[in-house]
């Protein structure tokens, strides 16, 4: 059975950051995620996770600068020492926060040379730490024009070329409709992959709603897989967060 978790990013954006955690858990998540938590203070966050009871999941590698910049650079030759350096200061990081996933982010970058530099990175980033769990997500070119890693064949390839036990697939459920149209589909092909699942409706990217995607049977099918990491939802609510959590009372 998958337990969930909230993405402090966009939910219970209602109250300040070290608030949300505690209403978080009364809301029914187990664990919490943040994309990039790094202007925060590490001694809070770990404080305010543990007042409340739940687990830190994931968070990202640090790209450059987010607001406008490069989403991550793990891909992008000529970056290699940069990347180094930013992983070994999100490795700190998480190891403070007891972070159970790290996501690599690729960045912008095409073509061979990129497919190598990424490979390499995270040959490397693997090795760094043979304890940390590291995971590589697909996005998709309307939401991150340009992005390397922009299909989940080409992450199983990744995933495969590289072997190493402690990288695996983060599964978006948005971003698996969003380039293939079908992430039930997507799911039971790369299921054995997957480290972490992430969830939003689609197209609107809000809270999980029966549309387009049947959540009630991408959830049986996870069950079903044996899976039992985290499900996040990432995701911007409609409204308020309470407001639109009929689907994990239902998940």
């Amino acid at each position: 059975m998958a337990r969930f978790a909230a993405n402090l990013t966009y939910l219970f954006t209602e109250m300040p950051m070290l608030q949300r955690f505690a209403a978080a858990k009364r809301a029914g998540f187990r664990g919490v995620e943040i994309l990039f938590p790094y202007d925060l203070a590490v001694k809070e966050l770990a404080q305010a996770a543990q007042a409340a009871g739940v687990e830190f999941v994931l968070m990202n590698t640090p790209p450059p600068n987010w607001a406008g910049g490069p989403r991550g650079f793990a891909a992008e030759p000529g970056n290699e020492s940069r990347f180094r350096g930013d992983f070994d200061r999100a490795l700190r990081f998480g190891r403070a926060l007891g972070v159970k996933h790290l996501h690599v982010m690729a960045g912008k970058a095409q073509g061979g040379l990129a497919r190598r530099t990424f490979v390499e990175n995270l040959k490397w980033a693997c090795a760094r730490d043979a304890r940390a769990s590291l995971t590589i997500e697909p996005m998709n070119r309307n939401d991150m024009p340009g992005y390397f890693l922009d299909s989940f064949e080409l992450a199983a390839e990744i995933l495969d070329e590289v072997g190493a036990p402690n990288l695996g697939l983060q599964f978006d459920v948005y971003h698996a409709q969003m380039i293939h149209r079908d992430a039930l589909t997507v799911w039971q092909r790369h299921a054995r992959r997957v480290r972490h699942i992430q969830i939003s409706d689609w197209p609107s990217r809000h809270e999980p709603r029966q549309g387009d995607i049947d959540f009630a049977e991408l959830f049986r099918a996870i069950d079903a897989s044996g899976y039992g990491g985290w499900v996040s939802a990432e995701y911007t609510p409609r409204t308020s967060t309470e407001a639109g959590l009929r689907w994990l009372r239902l998940a």
